[in-house]
């Protein structure tokens, strides 16, 4: 199982020069301004921390019968 993607694309919402406003709807970027979650720029650097996991897969409920030979 992978915790990151395998096709991670560059974008502000994931780089350490990004912070969300107040409204969630954009990006205040220190070297660009306030710009788009998706938009990317040269000095683009991925912060782990600030990317959210996906949900977890609910998993199947067993009954003991299902152990039974």
């Amino acid at each position: 199982m992978r915790l990151f993607p395998k096709k991670a694309y560059p974008a502000c919402k994931h780089c350490r020069y990004g912070r969300k406003t107040s409204g969630g709807e954009k990006v205040l970027c220190t070297r660009k301004g306030i710009v788009e979650p998706d938009f990317c720029c040269r000095k683009y650097c991925y912060d782990p921390l600030k990317r959210v996991p996906g949900r977890r897969p609910v998993l199947p409920a067993f009954s003991p019968e299902d152990f039974k030979l």
